[in-house]
């Protein structure tokens, strides 16, 4: 039944302690046991007191080579088990192998003092038993005193590299509990001075980008100040040669009022009558023009309040524009009206004046012409600048087209006004004063052009000033923005190296942490040292206490062998006076009496 037990117990892994107390175990039992002890890894405390296991010296063989196999079992009771000195031996053999077992229980056994000095001479080799009970075993007192302060170095020598471990354990916390803060530490630092690094490249893009800004719209400015300018020479171009047409038309006009002062005074009333119908006519025109003047100015109203939405470059190019439409405007107009006048004149004095109109046609033909070239260079200026703004006249095609019928209206009444006028000045035809009314205002129209033109010019010229004064802002801007830059790098290299100090600070508590640390490791190797030098005087010491006790063993063999020696001489001395007292009494008379009887 134990067999069947045992050999069921040698694959459990859950039972910690086994009581086979009084069983009767035997031979097989104890085999078992043995088997059970190799295999089995979990049982720590096994008891086999009243068993009787020593009477059975090859069965207990097999149970001390398990127990030498075994690295599990903590505590062992072998009480009244019968165990003589060769049961003994082979324990003490077992556990100079053995390296788990802190406590054994032989009493009352028949270990004798062989078995003692066998148990005695395993602990030199096992460092592991704590408790070894031997009462009740024929075992002398000083091998037992022996025993006892061997188990009391073995104690000693667990509790002191227990407490040696533990420093070390809280030590190497400590160490580890250290290096993880100073990471952290360092992390932290890491983070801010790249923070840091971060906040000062994207300050330096923003101003780099702020600067290229303002770069590019003094660029732009720039661009447009030399755009002015030249538009600027060319209108002063256009009115220097329409002065001197003026001056050339006024010449003539002279000339032709010295010879036609008295045909002027003759039609003088009906010149009155002409003048008053003409004026009412006038005003009529006027008025239309007027209204159509107002469409206009609501429809560029409109115009002007969606292009304010864009840029102020693209408004001052608009602007450009609009007064380049103006200006070709009212020169094409004036273009009709100098046509239209000639043509009348030429009707008028076809007969009178062929050559004076032949003069005409070819002044008109050159105005024309010029007229036609500055048409066409300023369409082609007027497509460079449509061109820009492309973009934008797409998103006003709409008010644009709406625009444009409402022009097409106004031109249409416009054409139907002017042959009106056309019939009315051709029935006028004989009329000398009007020739010489028209001629005076056509001079005055141009005088009025030349200073509208002036006018135009001076406000070119404030606009470049005020462009000028715009670009002076611009340039005190971008000073005033480069002396921030200027006081934000400052800045910033004030606290670069602030950061720096910081930083050389850190370093310098991270220097003396590190110091710290180094002291804690010389003081970690300082008890190390002393570790090594307990641990160097302990074994010291147990080698000068074997020394002792191998001296106390050898003078214990000499004493016995000399109490041996007197004993055999006690023997002998007893022999020889036993012969002595047969060979007295046998040659005295009372023993020579005796015989006889």
């Amino acid at each position: 039944g134990v067999r069947l037990l045992l050999h069921g117990l040698c694959s459990n892994t859950t039972v910690k302690s086994l009581d086979l107390k009084g069983n009767n175990l035997r031979s097989v039992g104890a085999e078992a046991l043995g088997k059970l002890l190799r295999q089995n890894k979990s049982i720590r405390s096994l008891t086999l007191e009243w068993n009787s296991l020593g009477m059975w010296e090859e069965g207990f063989s097999f149970f001390c080579q398990g127990l030498r196999a075994n690295n599990f079992l903590q505590c062992l009771d072998l009480r009244n088990n019968q165990i003589n000195h060769q049961g003994a031996g082979e324990l003490a053999m077992a556990l100079t192998q053995n390296t788990s077992l802190q406590e054994l229980d032989l009493r009352w056994n028949n270990i004798g003092l062989l078995g003692g000095r066998a148990l005695l001479n395993c602990l030199h080799s096992n460092k592991t038993l704590k408790g070894l009970e031997l009462a009740g075993n024929n075992v002398p007192g000083d091998i037992l005193k022996a025993v006892e302060q061997a188990l009391h170095h073995n104690q000693d020598r667990e509790v002191i590299l227990t407490k040696a471990q533990n420093q070390v354990n809280i030590l190497s916390k400590e160490v580890l509990s250290l290096k993880d803060e100073k990471n952290k530490q360092f992390m932290h630092f890491v983070d801010t001075v790249d923070k840091h690094k971060e906040e000062r490249a994207r300050s330096e893009k923003m101003s780099a980008a702020r600067v290229s800004q303002l770069q590019e719209a003094l660029d732009e400015q720039y661009s447009l100040m030399n755009s002015l300018k030249t538009k600027l020479q060319m209108t002063e171009a256009a009115l220097a040669l329409s002065e001197q047409k003026v001056h050339n038309l006024g010449e003539l006009l002279n000339a032709m009022k010295q010879e036609q002062n008295c045909v002027a005074e003759c039609h003088f009333r009906e010149l009155q009558q002409q003048k008053q119908e003409g004026a009412d006519r006038e005003g009529r025109l006027l008025h239309d023009l007027s209204a159509a003047s107002e469409k206009n100015l609501l429809l560029r109203n409109q115009v002007d309040e969606l292009e304010r939405k864009c840029k102020v470059q693209q408004d001052h190019l608009f602007q450009v524009k609009q007064d380049l439409t103006n200006t070709t405007a009212e020169l094409k107009l004036r273009a009709v009206e100098a046509e239209e006048r000639l043509e009348m004149e030429k009707r008028r004095f076809k007969q009178s004046l062929e050559d004076m109109e032949s003069l005409r046609i070819k002044e008109v033909g050159r105005m024309t012409q010029h007229m036609e070239a500055s048409e066409r260079s300023m369409h082609s200026r007027i497509q460079s600048l449509e061109a820009i703004r492309i973009s934008l006249e797409e998103e006003l095609s709409q008010v644009k087209a709406a625009a444009l019928t409402e022009q097409g209206q106004a031109e249409e009444e416009l054409r139907k006004v002017r042959s009106q006028a056309r019939l009315e000045e051709q029935q006028r035809l004989e009329h000398l004063e009007e020739k010489l009314r028209l001629m005076t205002e056509s001079r005055d129209e141009a005088q009025n052009c030349c200073l509208k033109q002036k006018e135009m010019v001076a406000e070119a010229q404030a606009k470049t000033k005020q462009l000028s004064l715009y670009a002076d802002g611009l340039r005190r801007r971008l000073d005033e923005l480069q002396q921030d830059l200027e006081t934000k790098e400052e800045e910033k290299v004030t606290e670069l190296n602030k950061v720096k100090v910081e930083l050389q600070e850190q370093i310098g508590h991270l220097e003396a942490e590190r110091a710290t640390q180094d002291g804690l490791r010389e003081k970690i190797a300082a008890l190390e040292r002393q570790l090594k030098a307990l641990s160097s005087n302990h074994r010291e010491a147990l080698l000068d206490k074997e020394s002792e006790i191998s001296l106390l063993l050898e003078k214990l063999r000499m004493k016995e062998a000399e109490i041996f020696r007197m004993r055999e001489e006690e023997a002998q001395r007893a022999s020889f006076l036993q012969n002595a007292i047969m060979a007295y009494v046998q040659g005295s008379p009372l023993g020579t009496h005796s015989s006889r009887k």
